[in-house]
């Protein structure tokens, strides 16, 4: 097949985008694909350009990345670098080459990856795409709607409120510790526990510098999981301990920074609630390719889902690659068991 693996993009995880797909395409070119990874927002090359034989030369054509940095791109001088200056998200002949391929790899992370645009997008383009289709991955990037939808059907959330930045004169909240982070980033960027109410205006500052709308929510104390469901059934669980701090961005993707175990060591019961409480939020959302719910237990073993992914990161330390390795599935098993799940939608 010939597979764009499309990356990069304006998100705050751009350059955890570029990981994934390098990852991804490699596992793919190691079964026979031709697999080009592509930035959407980049493009190839600054004009129109010959683009006939640009899948039987992938590897040469392909974005090259190194190790992502420990932090978050400047994506204003990303925008600026830009050759044709054109306000468009999608790169110079990215619309082009992705509909030359028998399907787009969506490797994005965060941003207008996640939130369905980029989808839809592709839907009036006639462009296949593996995940989500455009509806659910925008409700499930909006993690305030997320809580609502799945506390509605019976999955535990923990207490919280939306804050749009032009609500943000006089707002209070008064149970600390709490967490405050943006509606619809990812990879824990301008996320702070607050334990200090003298600290929650810089913690709303270092949301706010993301995006226009924040989640802020009771801290709950205890262990962090993670729980993959492709196609409506449960992976086996896996449980995340930072070294030190809490799993913010450092600690996501520098090797050694977290302990990951899986699957998680959990009694039965709760091993079986989570899970469950994994496929019900799945459904409930409208999901039915694959995704990751995050969660976390308190001493008492009260599990609480934090939100979901509908892209999650196929990096090297990676939650989800871990949990299908745990089944038997290798990496490349699973990039191919992606493409074949998401085909399925247009069957």
């Amino acid at each position: 097949m010939n597979i764009v693996v499309l990356a990069g993009g304006l998100s705050s995880e751009r350059d955890v985008s570029f990981k994934s797909g390098t990852m991804v395409a490699k596992a793919l070119r190691n079964r026979g694909h031709n697999a080009l990874v592509l930035d959407v927002f980049m493009g190839y090359s600054d004009a129109e350009c010959d683009v006939t034989d640009i899948f039987e030369k992938s590897e040469e054509n392909s974005v090259v990345v190194n190790d992502i940095p420990t932090e978050a791109p400047d994506i204003d001088a990303i925008i600026a670098s830009r050759a044709d200056k054109s306000p468009s998200f999608f790169g110079p002949n990215v619309i082009k080459i992705c509909q030359m391929a028998d399907i787009v790899f969506m490797a994005l992370h965060g941003g207008d990856g996640e939130s369905g645009k980029v989808q839809a997008a592709f839907d009036l383009y006639g462009i296949k795409y593996t995940g989500n289709d455009y509806l659910s991955s925008a409700i499930a990037m909006d993690k305030q709607m997320t809580k609502e939808v799945i506390k509605n059907a019976g999955v535990p959330v923990p207490e919280g409120v939306s804050l749009k930045k032009e609500n943000r004169a006089g707002f209070k909240f008064d149970k600390f510790p709490c967490i405050v982070k943006p509606n619809c980033g990812g990879s824990s960027i301008g996320v702070t526990i607050v334990n200090d109410p003298a600290d929650f205006d810089a913690a709303l500052d270092a949301a706010f510098e993301w995006e226009d709308e924040v989640v802020v929510e009771a801290f709950i104390s205890g262990r962090e999981f993670s729980d993959g469901v492709i196609e409506y059934k449960a992976l086996p669980i896996i449980e995340i301990a930072p070294k030190q701090g809490f799993y913010d961005y450092k600690n996501k993707y520098a090797a050694g920074s977290a302990v990951e175990t899986c699957p998680a060591e959990i009694s039965e019961k709760a091993t079986k609630e989570m899970q469950k409480y994994a496929e019900i939020a799945f459904k409930a959302l409208g999901l039915t390719t694959y995704a990751r719910m995050d969660f976390l237990m308190d001493e008492n073993e009260n599990i609480y889902c934090l939100e979901a992914n509908t892209l999650p990161g196929m990096t090297p330390t990676s939650l989800l690659p871990q949990e299908a390795g745990v089944t038997g599935m290798n990496f490349e098993d699973l990039c191919e068991h992606l493409i074949e799940v998401s085909l399925k939608k247009y069957a």
